[in-house]
């Protein structure tokens, strides 16, 4: 068994996060040792996966539905490929923009405004930007 400091010190994860991720159900403890919690020594698997998860782009909601709450992880593939694909998006859209800033860093325009792919990028970044508003009010109705 290992009190929290120990798992802390084991995980790299402070023990603050890892209280945390036990008041919202991500992991569980198993007792106390005096005011210590105490974890099994399998939760530090279980905090790497919640970290990959995290580094992935998953929410903690969604990381805690693909743990369940037995020891052993039902990780939808499907989800895991929807991820994949939405990241593959991304890295495009990221490639583009670095290229885009790549070429207007070295673009012989008189100014940015007047360069073609700098205007593009301002574009799209503008759409992009109201994109996100629309789907953050879409996140804040359902909340309602």
């Amino acid at each position: 068994m290992l009190d929290i400091s120990e798992l802390a010190r084991q995980s790299g994860i402070a023990a603050s996060k890892i209280r945390y991720y036990e008041e919202v159900g991500l992991i569980r403890s198993v007792g106390r040792k005096g005011l210590r919690r105490v974890f099994e020594p399998e939760v530090v698997s279980r905090l790497s996966l919640i970290a990959l998860g995290q580094v992935a782009g998953f929410s903690l909601a969604e990381i805690r539905e693909m743990l369940g709450s037995d020891r052993h992880p039902d990780i939808d593939r499907e989800q895991l490929g929807a991820k994949a694909d939405f990241l593959d998006h991304r890295i495009k859209e990221l490639s583009a923009l670095r290229d885009g800033l790549r070429h207007a860093m070295n673009c012989t325009a008189p100014s940015h405004l007047e360069c073609p792919t700098f205007q593009r990028l301002m574009r799209i970044a503008l759409t992009r930007q109201a994109g996100r508003g629309s789907q953050l009010k879409k996140v804040s109705a359902r909340r309602k």
